[in-house]
Protein backbone atom coordinates (compact mmCIF):
# COMPACT_ATOMS: atom_id res chain seq x y z
CA UNK A 1 0.00 0.00 0.00
CA UNK A 2 1.22 3.71 -0.71
CA UNK A 3 1.21 7.13 0.09
CA UNK A 4 1.53 10.17 -2.29
CA UNK A 5 2.40 13.58 -0.98
CA UNK A 6 2.45 16.75 -2.63
CA UNK A 7 4.32 19.99 -1.76
CA UNK A 8 2.97 22.64 -3.77
CA UNK A 9 2.93 25.97 -1.79
CA UNK A 10 7.06 26.06 -1.25
CA UNK A 11 8.74 29.16 -3.41
CA UNK A 12 11.74 26.43 -4.88
CA UNK A 13 9.69 23.75 -6.61
CA UNK A 14 6.71 21.66 -7.01
CA UNK A 15 7.64 18.42 -5.53
CA UNK A 16 5.59 14.65 -4.68
CA UNK A 17 7.13 12.81 -2.33
CA UNK A 18 5.95 8.85 -2.69
CA UNK A 19 6.39 5.39 -1.25
CA UNK A 20 5.59 2.28 -2.99
CA UNK A 21 4.22 -0.28 0.06
CA UNK A 22 4.18 -3.81 -1.35
CA UNK A 23 4.63 -7.32 0.31
CA UNK A 24 7.31 -8.27 -2.12
CA UNK A 25 9.82 -6.73 -4.85
CA UNK A 26 8.26 -5.14 -7.41
CA UNK A 27 11.29 -5.48 -9.48
CA UNK A 28 12.07 -1.74 -10.13
CA UNK A 29 13.83 -0.56 -12.84
CA UNK A 30 14.49 3.03 -13.17
CA UNK A 31 13.52 4.05 -17.00
CA UNK A 32 14.11 6.70 -19.56
CA UNK A 33 11.76 6.60 -22.54
CA UNK A 34 12.39 8.96 -25.47
CA UNK A 35 9.95 10.37 -27.32
CA UNK A 36 8.65 9.16 -30.52
CA UNK A 37 7.70 5.55 -28.95
CA UNK A 38 5.10 2.92 -30.84
CA UNK A 39 2.79 2.18 -28.05
CA UNK A 40 0.53 -0.99 -27.71
CA UNK A 41 -1.49 -0.56 -24.94
CA UNK A 42 -3.19 -3.75 -25.40
CA UNK A 43 -0.23 -5.61 -24.21
CA UNK A 44 1.03 -6.72 -20.90
CA UNK A 45 4.94 -8.07 -20.84
CA UNK A 46 4.47 -8.88 -24.35
CA UNK A 47 0.98 -10.88 -24.10
CA UNK A 48 -2.14 -9.14 -25.38
CA UNK A 49 -4.64 -8.99 -23.31
CA UNK A 50 -7.01 -6.53 -25.41
CA UNK A 51 -7.60 -8.15 -27.97
CA UNK A 52 -10.57 -6.14 -29.76
CA UNK A 53 -9.51 -2.26 -30.30
CA UNK A 54 -6.16 -1.92 -27.90
CA UNK A 55 -5.06 1.97 -27.50
CA UNK A 56 -2.33 2.60 -29.85
CA UNK A 57 -0.12 5.68 -29.60
CA UNK A 58 3.39 7.58 -30.40
CA UNK A 59 5.02 9.03 -27.27
CA UNK A 60 4.99 12.99 -27.39
CA UNK A 61 7.17 13.07 -24.56
CA UNK A 62 9.71 11.89 -23.24
CA UNK A 63 9.59 10.81 -19.08
CA UNK A 64 11.75 9.54 -16.13
CA UNK A 65 9.97 6.67 -14.66
CA UNK A 66 9.98 3.43 -12.26
CA UNK A 67 9.02 0.66 -13.82
CA UNK A 68 7.02 -2.71 -12.17
CA UNK A 69 7.63 -6.35 -13.10
CA UNK A 70 9.02 -5.48 -16.12
CA UNK A 71 4.67 -5.15 -17.26
CA UNK A 72 4.12 -1.16 -16.43
CA UNK A 73 4.56 2.24 -14.92
CA UNK A 74 4.32 3.05 -11.22
CA UNK A 75 5.21 6.06 -11.11
CA UNK A 76 7.88 9.24 -12.88
CA UNK A 77 7.54 12.25 -14.37
CA UNK A 78 7.48 13.62 -17.98
CA UNK A 79 10.11 16.59 -20.12
CA UNK A 80 7.20 19.10 -18.97
CA UNK A 81 6.68 18.15 -15.41
CA UNK A 82 3.43 16.27 -15.78
CA UNK A 83 3.85 13.37 -12.66
CA UNK A 84 1.51 10.17 -11.97
CA UNK A 85 1.75 7.94 -9.59
CA UNK A 86 0.15 4.47 -8.92
CA UNK A 87 -1.83 3.40 -5.66
CA UNK A 88 -3.38 0.46 -5.07
CA UNK A 89 -7.18 0.85 -4.43
CA UNK A 90 -8.78 -2.72 -3.22
CA UNK A 91 -12.26 -1.02 -4.43
CA UNK A 92 -11.59 -0.40 -7.89
CA UNK A 93 -13.73 -1.32 -10.35
CA UNK A 94 -13.89 -0.18 -14.29
CA UNK A 95 -17.06 -2.01 -15.49
CA UNK A 96 -17.87 -4.16 -18.48
CA UNK A 97 -15.43 -3.55 -21.28
CA UNK A 98 -16.94 -1.84 -24.03
CA UNK A 99 -15.07 -3.06 -27.53
CA UNK A 100 -16.58 0.53 -28.86
CA UNK A 101 -13.75 2.17 -26.94
CA UNK A 102 -10.19 2.04 -27.15
CA UNK A 103 -8.86 -0.56 -24.56
CA UNK A 104 -6.06 0.23 -22.18
CA UNK A 105 -4.37 -2.43 -19.44
CA UNK A 106 -4.44 -0.66 -16.23
CA UNK A 107 -0.84 -1.08 -15.94
CA UNK A 108 0.16 1.41 -19.18
CA UNK A 109 -2.59 3.84 -17.46
CA UNK A 110 0.03 6.62 -16.70
CA UNK A 111 2.63 5.86 -18.67
CA UNK A 112 -0.10 6.94 -21.34
CA UNK A 113 -0.61 10.00 -19.65
CA UNK A 114 3.07 10.79 -19.48
CA UNK A 115 3.42 9.97 -22.90
CA UNK A 116 0.65 12.25 -24.15
CA UNK A 117 -0.01 15.01 -21.98
CA UNK A 118 1.80 18.09 -20.27
CA UNK A 119 -0.72 19.49 -17.58
CA UNK A 120 -3.01 17.63 -15.04
CA UNK A 121 -5.95 19.75 -17.55
CA UNK A 122 -4.63 17.66 -20.58
CA UNK A 123 -4.45 14.39 -18.80
CA UNK A 124 -8.35 14.34 -17.80
CA UNK A 125 -9.70 15.46 -21.12
CA UNK A 126 -8.05 12.35 -21.79
CA UNK A 127 -9.92 9.87 -19.71
CA UNK A 128 -12.86 9.90 -22.34
CA UNK A 129 -10.82 8.53 -25.47
CA UNK A 130 -10.04 5.51 -24.17
CA UNK A 131 -10.79 2.28 -21.65
CA UNK A 132 -9.42 0.93 -18.74
CA UNK A 133 -8.72 -2.61 -18.81
CA UNK A 134 -8.00 -4.97 -15.67
CA UNK A 135 -5.09 -7.00 -15.48
CA UNK A 136 -3.07 -8.98 -12.98
CA UNK A 137 0.84 -9.01 -12.41
CA UNK A 138 2.16 -11.59 -10.01
CA UNK A 139 -1.02 -13.04 -9.16
CA UNK A 140 -2.18 -9.46 -7.79
CA UNK A 141 -5.12 -7.19 -9.75
CA UNK A 142 -4.02 -4.21 -10.61
CA UNK A 143 -6.76 -2.88 -8.83
CA UNK A 144 -4.91 1.28 -8.50
CA UNK A 145 -6.16 4.40 -8.34
CA UNK A 146 -4.16 7.25 -10.01
CA UNK A 147 -2.87 10.75 -8.61
CA UNK A 148 -1.76 13.46 -10.56
CA UNK A 149 0.32 16.55 -10.45
CA UNK A 150 1.97 19.46 -13.14
CA UNK A 151 4.56 22.08 -12.47
CA UNK A 152 2.04 25.02 -11.80
CA UNK A 153 1.17 22.65 -8.17
CA UNK A 154 -2.18 21.50 -9.95
CA UNK A 155 -3.12 18.06 -8.92
CA UNK A 156 -6.10 15.52 -9.61
CA UNK A 157 -7.02 11.90 -7.75
CA UNK A 158 -8.78 9.75 -10.09
CA UNK A 159 -10.45 6.53 -8.91
CA UNK A 160 -12.99 4.01 -10.53
CA UNK A 161 -15.85 2.98 -7.94
CA UNK A 162 -18.62 0.20 -8.96
CA UNK A 163 -17.60 1.15 -12.61
CA UNK A 164 -17.91 4.70 -12.71
CA UNK A 165 -14.91 7.53 -12.85
CA UNK A 166 -14.29 9.81 -9.64
CA UNK A 167 -12.05 13.06 -10.44
CA UNK A 168 -11.05 15.14 -7.62
CA UNK A 169 -9.45 17.94 -9.31
CA UNK A 170 -7.70 21.07 -7.21
CA UNK A 171 -4.34 21.91 -6.27
CA UNK A 172 -5.31 21.88 -2.36
CA UNK A 173 -5.84 17.49 -2.98
CA UNK A 174 -1.95 16.94 -1.74
CA UNK A 175 -2.68 13.81 0.44
CA UNK A 176 -3.21 10.12 -1.08
CA UNK A 177 -3.19 6.75 0.44
CA UNK A 178 -5.17 3.55 -0.36
CA UNK A 179 -8.35 2.37 1.42
CA UNK A 180 -10.68 3.46 2.09
CA UNK A 181 -12.09 5.62 -1.11
CA UNK A 182 -11.22 9.39 -1.37
CA UNK A 183 -14.05 10.53 -0.34
CA UNK A 184 -13.89 8.80 2.63
CA UNK A 185 -10.41 9.71 3.26
CA UNK A 186 -11.40 12.97 3.45
CA UNK A 187 -14.25 12.83 6.04
CA UNK A 188 -12.34 11.08 8.01
CA UNK A 189 -9.56 13.84 8.21
CA UNK A 190 -12.28 15.79 9.36
CA UNK A 191 -13.28 14.27 11.44
CA UNK A 192 -9.98 13.94 13.32
CA UNK A 193 -8.88 17.69 12.89
CA UNK A 194 -12.57 18.02 14.46
CA UNK A 195 -11.50 15.21 17.75
CA UNK A 196 -8.09 16.90 17.99
CA UNK A 197 -9.54 20.41 18.53
CA UNK A 198 -12.27 18.88 20.73
CA UNK A 199 -9.12 18.02 23.39
CA UNK A 200 -7.92 21.35 23.30
CA UNK A 201 -5.05 21.10 21.19
CA UNK A 202 -5.97 24.16 18.45
CA UNK A 203 -1.99 24.66 17.96
CA UNK A 204 0.59 22.22 16.70
CA UNK A 205 2.73 20.80 19.26
CA UNK A 206 4.64 17.46 20.36
CA UNK A 207 1.30 16.92 22.48
CA UNK A 208 -1.38 16.77 19.61
CA UNK A 209 -2.97 13.22 19.43
CA UNK A 210 -1.66 11.37 16.05
CA UNK A 211 -2.26 8.18 14.12
CA UNK A 212 0.64 6.12 14.76
CA UNK A 213 0.08 2.76 13.04
CA UNK A 214 0.20 2.27 9.07
CA UNK A 215 -3.00 1.39 7.48
CA UNK A 216 -3.94 3.92 4.92
CA UNK A 217 -6.19 6.17 7.32
CA UNK A 218 -3.75 6.64 10.00
CA UNK A 219 -0.96 7.70 6.98
CA UNK A 220 -3.46 9.50 5.17
CA UNK A 221 -3.55 11.53 8.71
CA UNK A 222 -0.27 11.75 9.61
CA UNK A 223 1.39 12.74 6.38
CA UNK A 224 -1.52 15.43 5.83
CA UNK A 225 -0.71 16.76 9.38
CA UNK A 226 3.09 16.69 9.05
CA UNK A 227 3.12 18.57 5.36
CA UNK A 228 1.09 21.17 6.35
CA UNK A 229 4.03 22.21 8.72
CA UNK A 230 6.71 21.79 6.68
CA UNK A 231 8.89 25.38 6.76
CA UNK A 232 9.78 27.49 3.66
CA UNK A 233 12.75 25.88 2.61
CA UNK A 234 15.75 28.00 2.21
CA UNK A 235 16.68 26.14 -1.05
CA UNK A 236 15.68 23.53 -3.64
CA UNK A 237 18.34 21.19 -1.67
CA UNK A 238 16.24 21.70 2.05
CA UNK A 239 13.10 21.57 -0.02
CA UNK A 240 13.83 18.24 -1.23
CA UNK A 241 15.26 17.29 2.15
CA UNK A 242 11.64 18.57 3.54
CA UNK A 243 9.91 15.92 1.55
CA UNK A 244 11.85 13.45 1.98
CA UNK A 245 11.30 13.67 6.06
CA UNK A 246 7.72 13.28 5.34
CA UNK A 247 7.59 10.81 3.02
CA UNK A 248 9.75 8.63 5.30
CA UNK A 249 7.55 9.12 8.40
CA UNK A 250 4.56 7.63 6.34
CA UNK A 251 6.82 4.75 4.92
CA UNK A 252 6.13 0.91 6.37
CA UNK A 253 8.98 0.04 8.45
CA UNK A 254 10.15 -3.70 7.81
CA UNK A 255 7.87 -6.12 9.63
CA UNK A 256 5.44 -4.25 10.81
CA UNK A 257 1.97 -6.01 10.50
CA UNK A 258 -0.65 -5.23 7.97
CA UNK A 259 -3.47 -6.98 7.97
CA UNK A 260 -4.18 -10.93 7.42
CA UNK A 261 -4.42 -12.22 4.13
CA UNK A 262 -2.06 -13.57 1.55
CA UNK A 263 0.34 -11.23 3.14
CA UNK A 264 0.47 -9.38 6.81
CA UNK A 265 2.86 -7.31 5.80
CA UNK A 266 3.26 -4.66 2.83
CA UNK A 267 6.40 -2.53 4.02
CA UNK A 268 7.81 0.15 2.07
CA UNK A 269 9.99 -0.54 -0.97
CA UNK A 270 11.55 2.49 -2.42
CA UNK A 271 10.86 6.03 -1.86
CA UNK A 272 11.04 9.00 -4.51
CA UNK A 273 10.67 12.07 -5.12
CA UNK A 274 9.71 14.13 -8.39
CA UNK A 275 11.03 17.30 -8.77
CA UNK A 276 8.49 19.19 -11.22
CA UNK A 277 10.12 22.31 -11.35
CA UNK A 278 13.89 21.08 -12.19
CA UNK A 279 12.51 17.80 -13.99
CA UNK A 280 14.51 15.74 -11.22
CA UNK A 281 13.59 12.17 -10.28
CA UNK A 282 15.16 10.97 -6.52
CA UNK A 283 14.97 7.14 -5.58
CA UNK A 284 15.49 5.63 -2.34
CA UNK A 285 15.28 1.82 -2.21
CA UNK A 286 14.65 1.19 1.55
CA UNK A 287 17.28 -2.05 0.73
CA UNK A 288 20.11 1.03 0.52
CA UNK A 289 21.37 3.47 2.22
CA UNK A 290 22.00 5.65 -0.71
CA UNK A 291 19.43 8.10 -2.07
CA UNK A 292 19.78 8.32 -5.95
CA UNK A 293 18.48 10.89 -8.81
CA UNK A 294 18.66 11.40 -12.02
CA UNK A 295 17.47 14.40 -14.68
CA UNK A 296 15.82 14.11 -17.65
CA UNK A 297 17.91 16.69 -18.93
CA UNK A 298 20.92 14.66 -19.24
CA UNK A 299 19.34 11.77 -21.91
CA UNK A 300 18.59 12.44 -25.20
CA UNK A 301 14.55 12.73 -25.55
CA UNK A 302 15.07 12.68 -29.44
CA UNK A 303 12.65 10.29 -31.26
CA UNK A 304 14.91 6.98 -32.45
CA UNK A 305 16.92 7.59 -29.27
CA UNK A 306 17.70 4.52 -27.24
CA UNK A 307 15.13 3.59 -23.77
CA UNK A 308 17.89 3.54 -20.98
CA UNK A 309 17.51 1.86 -17.69
CA UNK A 310 19.15 1.19 -14.28
CA UNK A 311 18.69 -1.19 -11.96
CA UNK A 312 18.63 0.79 -8.13
CA UNK A 313 20.65 -1.69 -6.56
CA UNK A 314 24.31 -1.65 -4.66
CA UNK A 315 26.39 0.60 -2.51
CA UNK A 316 28.06 2.26 -5.84
CA UNK A 317 25.17 3.87 -6.77
CA UNK A 318 24.56 6.96 -4.88
CA UNK A 319 24.11 10.94 -5.97
CA UNK A 320 23.20 11.60 -9.53
CA UNK A 321 23.66 8.37 -11.45
CA UNK A 322 22.03 9.90 -14.87
CA UNK A 323 25.62 8.94 -16.53
CA UNK A 324 25.22 5.14 -15.08
CA UNK A 325 21.88 4.14 -17.41
CA UNK A 326 22.34 2.16 -20.14
CA UNK A 327 20.62 1.25 -23.28
CA UNK A 328 17.85 -1.31 -23.75
CA UNK A 329 15.12 -2.60 -24.98
CA UNK A 330 12.10 -0.80 -24.39
CA UNK A 331 10.04 -3.58 -21.50
CA UNK A 332 6.86 -2.36 -22.86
Amino acid sequence: MCTRILWNSNNHAVLTGRTMDWPESTEPVLTFFPRGLERDGGTLAGTTVVGDNPLRWTSRFCSLVTTVYGAGTADGLNEVGLGAHMLYLDRTDLGPRDPDRPGLQIALWIQYLLDTAGTVGEALELLDTFQLVPVEMHGFAATVHVALEDASGDSAIIEYIGGRRQVHHDRSYTIMTNEPAYDDQLRLLKEQVHKVRSLGHDEPGSEVPLPGNVNAVDRFQRAAYFSALLPEPSDEQQAIAGILAVTRNASVPFGAPYRKGRFQTYNTEYRTVCDLTHKRYFFELTTSPNLLWAEIGQFDPSPGAPVMTLVPEGLDLVGDVSDRFTPSPAPF
